[in-house]
């Protein structure tokens, strides 16, 4: 008699596994996933930035920090020869 409390305690049937999965699925729409206001905060500081094809990127600041700047103040004929329309 014990053996069969035992096997009826752990034996999953559609009785009790349907309203764990719909319970599991529910789950996410609560909102306990929400990331934090400050972490919406720090994802929103991008800057635009020029590719040389000529279309635009945003890209974090926070990387933007810690590159490495190969030249910091470029002329504007260099600009134009960079992106492969000086005439």
């Amino acid at each position: 008699m014990e053996e069969l409390e035992k096997n009826k305690k752990y034996n999953v049937n559609r009785r009790s596994f349907f309203p764990m999965l719909g319970a599991g699925l529910i789950l996410p729409l609560f909102g306990f996933g929400k990331p934090s206001p400050e972490a919406l905060e720090e994802s929103a500081e991008y800057q635009t930035l020029l590719k040389p094809d000529g279309t635009t990127v945003r890209v974090k600041k926070s990387v933007l920090a810690e590159s490495k700047v190969i030249e910091k103040n470029i002329s504007n004929k260099s600009l134009l020869n960079w992106l492969n329309k000086d005439k």
